[in-house]
């Protein structure tokens, strides 16, 4: 396997060695990775490989029982709570929207770390609070407008088209302006022209992104480099040429060598 070593370099995130048990079942096994900055890579695998846990594993729902996380160089212990202000933001399976709430309302609930008004300024609406909400709006309406969807903004999303809510649960993400972009199974649910829309679109971020799909079209329209993973295990890491040529691959995938 060609091996990524994390250490090569500071920048970004990076995963060292880690390994997750749960009880005596071992879901990820010595997996190390980095996502530079600017670059998209792809975390891919059979049913049962250990794609979400890794995810959740970067996302903080999952610590790792050994190994560690940095970024950029310096030692990271993820908290989904946290980690906008780390300049890291997620989508997770499904949308997870409030059928309440706007789209609009929606987008900025992804907001609330850029918010810098103090509580008293909201509380009593001081012109500080204004201008902080303000901005907010516009930020958030932008965030609509690079997926596509701003002309829902008003909306609210329960009666919405599904493709149109994967793309309003992306705004919502953006709108925190993340170094990195956490995508979990983005193309799930999706048909074969939203899947080559969404591609265009994430081609388009200009941030960093770590994606776990399992819709191999997506994964060869955006990802850099790719990592794939069975029974825990990583079985091999590279280019898209790369990743396409490697026995291991085929095996992990189909169960026996390639021809």
């Amino acid at each position: 396997m060609a091996e990524q070593d994390p250490d090569d370099d500071n920048q970004g995130l990076a995963l060292h060695h880690i390994g997750v048990r749960f009880g005596g079942l071992v879901a990820l096994d010595d997996v190390s990775l980095r996502v530079p900055p600017g670059r998209t890579v792809g975390v891919i695998g059979p049913n049962g490989a250990g794609k979400t846990t890794l995810f959740n594993v970067v996302c903080g729902f999952v610590p790792p029982t050994t190994g560690s996380i940095t970024l950029d160089g310096k030692p990271l212990r993820p908290r989904p709570h946290r980690l906008t202000r780390l300049g890291i933001a997620r989508t997770l399976q499904g949308v997870g929207q409030f059928a309440g709430m706007s789209v609009l309302d929606n987008v900025l609930a992804g907001t609330d770390h850029a918010a810098r008004t103090g509580f008293v300024s909201a509380l009593f609406g001081l012109p500080r609070s204004d201008r902080d909400e303000r901005r907010l709006r516009d930020d958030a309406m932008e965030a609509l407008r690079r997926c596509g969807v701003d002309e829902y903004a008003h909306v609210l999303p329960g009666g919405l088209p599904y493709a149109v809510r994967k793309r309003v649960a992306l705004a919502r993400a953006l709108v925190a302006e993340p170094r990195l972009l956490l995508l979990d199974e983005p193309a799930g649910g999706l048909g074969a022209e939203e899947i080559t829309e969404l591609g265009a679109l994430i081609r388009e971020l200009g941030c960093s992104v770590l994606l776990v799909e399992h819709h191999m079209d997506l994964v060869m329209a955006v990802c850099d480099d790719i990592l794939v993973l069975d029974f825990g295990k990583p079985v091999a890491f590279g280019t898209l040429a790369e990743i396409r040529s490697n026995e291991a691959v085929t095996e992990a995938y189909l169960g026996e060598a390639a021809a």
